[in-house]
């Protein structure tokens, strides 16, 4: 039996591991090791180059500092409103009742958050509400929030592992950091329980396995898949879809929320945060569509403030699904874009107009990201209108995770069941998983729904953890040597490899593709030739050639493996949008305008199928059953709703979110 909370019945310390160094598998191995658990943290980055750092605009918690009447409850409800009412409601209640104290801790841990000029902290307006409830550190608040939870990890670097007695084990640290460490898959023993996983340094090349009583994925969303987007180059889902072929079941694929503002690159669409709307920042284009005069020369009669026009109580902060929408609209299907006369064409831009605000006041609560636009466009943000569009930024969807609900309406703190996939042992947080935004997220609930799902997560593995029959360490060395085997016989084979297709070029063209025809509108005639594309590139990919067979940080080989698992995510997401004949969130169909609660007010639940010899497939299922701890756990597709009325989402009306918080709901709960 695994008894020993330290040491396994051969004497191994347990370790678990956590994969991912953002916000999520920080704040993960910050409660395991605050239980006393050793953690391996794998990471593919440098753990401050994580894809949290990029977040820009802040944290949500409803503080009401401001005495608006803000509260947890009320954060709740617009939350499952903004999110369509997609997403089940305790986890969601338990995030927003535990952002106050979240953003108090992130603050004594050093967080420099904005203040009032009372010391209070500041907080500003985000799309989809009407209270200022965001907490912000200038326009870098990913970074901030991520410098601080670097350092509090690196303090568990440093502590020795001791057992029952209290006798410290030589060598064994609480944490131990591996960067430019590649996840390739889970080791899976013969019950289905995740035992460890596999791992390829970068530098190295070597692929090794790591073993863990249990298994954390916080690794992130699969934005590259769309070619270019406001993500990270790392971000191509490619641990997700590891784990989905291995079994993981992955949930509502289809949501992608495209942001509203972005500016373009020949790389990438950096970010203009909607901090910059929170703040005071106005979406209009010119009323005249032929306009040849500067931005800040168009007079202020002369502009259409289209998103105040049509949404008066929100204005220019609508939800994120909303507002990209409305943008799409106005530029490519109106043809009244930015006009252009060397062309002579309307552009697929807007104005987002923060000159009519203090500089004093941008500069010190705007910088970061004035900065980056002033970089790339080479125009001054304070002087000039900035040229903004939708990008791809977020999934809503992910891996496909379980909650045990308290009597209260939350979570069950500690219940092996919470942040679990239907993998036992592995666990995922962080926007890897489903679990909290619903079919579209309100700005500012990332980095909440990453730190509060590190905070769920750990307690949930230390109680997996202490329940296992067996530890991992206590098993046949073949079960990890078999697994690193299998993933080495793939990694040669992708280094023999020697056809006539480019895989980066193969990578333009899903990426391409899936932009255009699989972003804020849905076709089910195109989404029907986008999957047989997927097909086609799925084939052809099997015919690639890598252009670099050597042994020491080989990117080309890396790519062409992140490559194939891109395409299978691609099938899911793609797939999932043409069956879901309905318009909600960030998901609209224009032949299919309305939310459909009688038949599509459930969770997308999708497994791999894959074919010999032919494209792989995707089954969906309506229930399931896992077994986290032994005892079968029955799951279906329904959405529990049960703090929260669905009910319609209309933003145009003045106060449709806050009068929802007033309206009868709040008294159900």
């Amino acid at each position: 039996m695994a008894a020993k909370s330290v040491t396994s019945e051969s004497g191994r310390v347990r370790r678990v591991v956590v994969v991912g160094g953002g916000l999520a598998g920080l704040m993960t191995v910050i409660k395991l090791c605050e239980a006393g658990v050793p953690v391996d943290l794998i990471s593919l980055v440098p753990v401050k180059r994580s894809h949290s750092v990029c977040a820009q605009g802040g944290i949500n918690a409803s503080v009401n500092t401001k005495g608006e009447g803000d509260s947890p409850q009320v954060h709740l409800e617009e939350t499952v409103y903004g999110g369509d009412f997609l997403a089940n409601q305790p986890p969601v209640k338990g995030m927003a009742d535990a952002a106050p104290g979240i953003v108090f801790m992130l603050d004594r841990m050093g967080v420099p958050f904005n203040r009032t000029a009372e010391g209070l902290l500041d907080f500003r307006r985000f799309g989809g509400t009407l209270f200022h409830r965001t907490a912000f550190a200038g326009a870098t608040t990913g970074q901030q929030l991520l410098y601080a939870l670097d350092e509090q990890v690196r303090r568990f670097e440093t502590i020795d592992v001791e057992d029952e007695r209290g006798v410290v084990i030589q060598g064994e640290k609480m944490v131990r950091k591996f960067e430019f460490w590649d996840f390739l898959g889970c080791v899976i023993d013969d019950e289905g329980r995740a035992r460890g996983v596999v791992a390829q340094d970068l530098k190295s090349m070597e692929i090794r396995s790591f073993i863990g009583d249990a298994v954390c994925l916080a690794t992130g969303g699969p934005g590259i898949i769309f070619g270019r987007s406001t993500n990270s180059v790392i971000n191509t889902g490619t641990a997700a879809s590891a784990v989905y072929q291995q079994g993981a079941c992955y949930a509502n694929g289809e949501f992608i929320q495209v942001h509203p503002t972005a500016i373009p690159g020949a790389d990438k669409l950096r970010l203009i945060s909607e901090s910059a709307r929170g703040e005071g920042g106005r979406i209009w284009v010119p009323k005249d569509p032929k306009e040849t005069r500067k931005g800040r020369d168009v007079p202020e009669s002369e502009r259409d403030y289209f998103l105040e026009a049509k949404y008066p109580g929100y204005g220019n902060l609508v939800p994120r699904d909303i507002a990209s929408r409305e943008l799409f609209l106005k530029a490519f299907h109106d043809k009244r874009g930015i006009y252009n006369a060397t062309t002579g064409k309307n552009e697929n831009e807007v104005y987002l107009d923060l000159t009519h605000l203090p500089k004093e006041m941008l500069r010190k609560k705007l910088a970061g990201i004035l900065e980056i636009y002033e970089k790339f466009v080479g125009e001054d943000p304070y002087e000039n209108p900035m040229r903004v569009f939708p990008a791809v930024h977020y999934s809503m969807g992910g891996l496909w995770i379980d909650f045990e609900r308290a009597a209260n309406g939350s979570l069950v703190v500690g219940s092996p069941r919470n942040s679990s996939t239907n993998i036992p042992g592995l666990y995922a947080t962080g926007e890897v998983d489903y679990q909290y935004h619903g079919a579209n997220r309100l700005g500012a609930n990332s980095l909440l729904s990453c730190i509060y799902g590190g905070m769920v997560t750990g307690p949930a593995m230390v109680t997996y953890r202490k329940a296992l029959a067996k530890s991992s360490f206590d098993l046949p060395a073949s079960l990890f040597e078999k697994a690193t085997a299998r993933e080495q016989s793939k990694y040669s084979a992708i280094l023999k490899m020697n056809g006539p297709e480019n895989p980066f070029q193969l990578h333009d063209e899903l990426g391409n593709m899936m932009l255009i025809d699989c972003t804020i509108e849905r076709d089910n005639g195109t989404l029907d030739q986008v999957l047989a594309r997927i097909d086609e590139i799925e084939m052809r990919a099997h015919n690639v050639g890598v252009l670099d067979t050597g042994g020491h940080a080989n990117q080309s080989a890396q790519f062409v493996r992140h490559l194939f698992n891109m395409i299978v995510l691609a099938r899911v997401i793609a797939q999932g949008a043409r069956n879901r004949d309905e318009s909600r969130g960030a998901h609209y169909k224009p032949a299919f305008k309305e939310r459909n609660d009688a038949e599509w007010l459930r969770t997308t639940l999708a497994f791999h199928e894959g074919r010999a010899g032919k494209p792989a497939a995707v089954r969906y299922a309506r229930e399931f059953d896992y077994a986290p701890l032994g005892s079968p756990i029955h799951i279906t597709d329904a959405v529990d709703t049960s703090l929260v009325k669905p009910r319609p989402r209309k933003y145009e009306q003045a106060g449709a979110a806050s009068a929802t918080a007033t309206s009868g709901s709040a008294k159900q709960a």
